[in-house]
């Protein structure tokens, strides 16, 4: 008698583009095909940069149409966004987006009410300047807030706008800056001492939990035949991805690759100390209650700007080219915060160089070269200080995102830690997605059984750690030392995953 296999659609949005995947999962299966992609363009308005959010919503419906019949719908997107609604349940103007200006000098002002590590003691979450507690604080005195009844995180809101009913996902919260990652609540104490209304959030929901029923409206406009449950999944597209890690027992460590890199280790508590907190990682939450302790790293933007820069050249020639490059002539920090703005980024990356005092690239071969060679040195850094403050042993590193795909990174980032490196799934996030709607609906087991099948059914590629860790090393060392005799940077680390 044949296993049963079941259908969930994934909505998986990512800072540039947006996909509807379905995923086929039974307890030996599990298949994941793309039935839609659409792009996802912010949009600069007078009033600021902002989220084409029924643009978005739009591609959602068309990918619930191009799937066919689904058993259920899952929704993960990137992080600190959010809608507000107005006591109709009314959008109140688009979400503003992360990379909006709204934000700067915010941060130095919370910091007056509540010092810095003090924020760090409550939340566990890294200095970044659009966390939503932030963005909260400069929409302070605004027409659109002042007329708010609700705020919905992105996957929330469009999950709300899917079935009529309303939550918060926890892995989600947990990026806020509001949510105390001890007790898996909201820290309504530092919420009363910065006047934010937390009666604004709606209940929280955790993975697995139900989302409601589509609306006939939806099930008329896709096609589909009711009832069509959705299901509750990691809603920060890095918890998903995490929740794909193909791992075996506890002594691991991630990269999530895409536009950003997020490196770190999955836990059981938090990690709260002031050395932490220095360090600039956080603690967010993922599946059963896990902490995701990570650093956020720029990640392939760097690159992905330079392609379009480059008038989008043949990327993988591109790579065989930066192969030959010799390695390690020029390094730079892949979290400063002269990176994070779009444009020019090849003569940023020379500028780095020269101010430094480093060779400068001329060719794209070789600004990629110094790319790929300053991430796989920030995975490095990022990895051993997790190690060292969580005290926690690491045999294997996991790369799971759209850079699994990139082998030259894959096999730096092998080397510089001199740990061996699993890379794939690429599409991680889609199927940690699909695997918590098949869990919920009893299709897979535990989170341990989750990722067996997945390393019995995706495609998965080792690389062994080449010659020693010496001249990574020293090339860390180099780039501390010309950072300690330059003036300071304020890392900006990012709100998003993988996409």
């Amino acid at each position: 008698m044949s296993e049963p296999v079941k259908s969930y659609a994934a909505v998986d949005l990512g800072a540039s583009s947006g996909r509807v995947m379905v995923g086929r999962v039974g307890p030996g299966t599990l298949e994941l095909s793309e039935a839609h992609r659409f792009p996802n363009r912010p949009v600069r308005l007078p009033e600021g940069l902002r989220w084409d959010v029924l643009g978005l919503y739009g591609g959602v419906l068309a990918g619930l149409r191009a799937a066919g019949p689904v058993d259920s719908v899952g929704i993960d997107s990137w992080a600190v966004d959010y809608g507000l609604l107005d006591a109709d349940g009314a959008l109140l103007g688009n979400p503003v987006h992360y990379r909006d200006a709204r934000t700067e000098g915010v941060a130095e002002k919370v910091w007056e009410t509540v010092p810095a590590a003090e924020l760090y003691a409550a939340t566990g979450l890294q200095y970044a300047p659009f966390n939503t507690l932030y963005q909260l604080v400069a929409a302070r005195g605004t027409a659109q807030l002042a007329r708010a009844e609700r705020l919905l995180l992105i996957p929330d809101l469009l999950a709300y706008w899917l079935t009529g009913e309303q939550g918060t996902e926890l892995t989600n919260a947990s990026t806020t800056q509001l949510l105390d990652p001890r007790t898996r609540d909201w820290a309504h104490g530092l919420a009363a001492r910065l006047g934010i209304d937390l009666d604004l959030f709606a209940p929280l929901r955790r993975p697995g939990d139900p989302a409601g029923l589509l609306r006939p409206g939806v099930l008329e406009e896709t096609g589909l035949t009711g009832p069509v449950p959705v299901t509750t999944v990691g809603s920060h597209d890095t918890a998903s991805a995490v929740a794909a890690v193909p791992a075996e027992g506890e002594r691991f460590a991630y990269i999530c690759t895409g536009t950003w890199s997020l490196a770190g280790l999955e836990l059981d508590a938090p990690v709260l100390t002031e050395t932490s907190r220095k360090a600039n990682f956080t603690n967010e939450l993922g599946l059963d209650g896990t902490v995701r302790y990570l650093r956020n790293i720029m990640g392939l933007w760097l690159l992905q700007e330079c392609l379009r820069d480059w008038g989008e050249p043949d990327l993988a020639a591109l790579l065989r080219a930066a192969a030959e490059v010799p390695a390690l002539r020029s390094v730079v920090d892949a979290g400063d915060a002269a990176f994070l703005a779009p444009g020019r980024m090849p003569e940023r990356i020379a500028e780095a160089c020269r101010a430094t005092g480093q060779p400068v690239p001329d060719s794209p071969a070789e600004t990629t070269r110094v790319i790929l060679d300053s991430l796989a040195l920030a995975h490095r850094g990022a990895i051993a200080e997790a190690r060292s403050l969580a005290d926690r042993p690491v045999d294997v590193v996991h790369i799971v995102g759209g850079g699994a795909r990139n082998t030259l990174l894959c096999q730096l980032t092998a080397d510089a830690c001199g740990l061996p490196v699993v890379a794939g799934p690429a599409e991680a996030a889609a199927l940690g997605n699909a695997l918590v709607q098949a869990r919920a609906h009893g299709l897979v087991g535990d989170r341990a059984g989750m990722r067996r099948l997945l390393a019995r059914t995706q495609p998965l590629t080792r690389y062994e750690p080449r010659g020693g860790t010496a001249a990574w090393r020293a090339a860390g060392a180099r780039l501390a030392a010309r950072a300690a005799g330059s003036a300071p940077v304020r890392r900006r680390d990012a709100a998003g995953g993988t996409g």
